[in-house]
C-alpha cells in the first residue's frame, strides 16, 4: 500500500467499532519442546470446508507468534460460559488457584469442558499488520451441546442457547 493510499483511522474508535461484532472466545494452545503455550483469542474463523481450514490471528508480540512456526500445530478450544476464568488466565490475567483442565488430542493440549475443540496443522502463515494469520488444516474435532462464552463491546457476555430437535441440514 502506498503511503498516499493510507487512510487515518482513530485506533480507539476502530477498536470500539469492531467491538460491536459479538464473537466467541477461544484458547489457542500448542506444545513445543515439552512446554505448553496458550493464549486467549477471539480472532478465529472458519476458512474452508474442503479441505477443512480455520484461521487464528496472533499478535506479533505474543509468545504464540514465536512458537507456532516451530510447533506447526495448534489446538482451539471454544470456551463454554463457565470458562471465563480460563479466558482471563490465558489473556495474561493469572487466576490464583486455577487448575487448567488440559486434555490431549493428537498430541496437542486442549481444554476439557469447552463446547468445541479442534486440532490443526499449520499450512500457511500470512503477515497482516501487527498480527500474523495462521491457517490450520483440521486434523481432529469434537463438540458438545452447551452455552458458549461470548465477547461483546469489551465485556464477557452469555447467550441463551435453544437446542433444536431437528438438526440443520447444510
Amino acid at each position: 500500500m502506498r503511503q498516499s493510499d493510507r487512510v487515518e483511522v482513530d485506533p480507539h474508535k476502530f477498536r470500539e467499532t469492531l467491538g460491536r461484532f459479538a464473537s466467541g472466545i477461544t484458547v489457542v494452545t500448542t506444545v513445543h519442546e515439552g512446554e505448553v503455550y496458550g493464549m486467549t483469542a477471539n480472532a478465529f474463523v472458519s476458512v474452508s470446508l474442503d479441505p477443512p481450514l480455520v484461521l487464528v490471528s496472533v499478535d506479533n508480540r505474543a509468545n504464540m507468534h514465536e512458537v507456532l512456526p516451530k510447533s506447526k500445530r495448534y489446538g482451539v478450544s471454544i470456551l463454554a460460559e463457565e470458562q471465563q476464568s480460563l479466558s482471563q488466565h490465558f489473556a495474561g490475567q493469572p487466576q490464583e488457584g486455577l487448575e487448567v483442565p488440559f486434555i490431549e488430542r493428537n498430541e496437542v493440549p486442549l481444554l476439557a469442558g469447552a463446547v468445541a475443540q479442534l486440532v490443526c496443522r499449520v499450512v500457511d502463515e500470512y503477515p497482516a499488520g501487527d498480527h500474523t494469520l495462521y491457517i490450520g488444516q483440521v486434523e481432529y474435532l469434537d463438540y458438545r451441546d452447551g452455552t458458549p462464552l461470548l465477547f461483546y463491546t469489551g465485556t464477557y457476555q452469555n447467550l441463551e442457547v435453544q437446542i433444536r430437535e431437528t438438526p440443520y441440514w447444510w
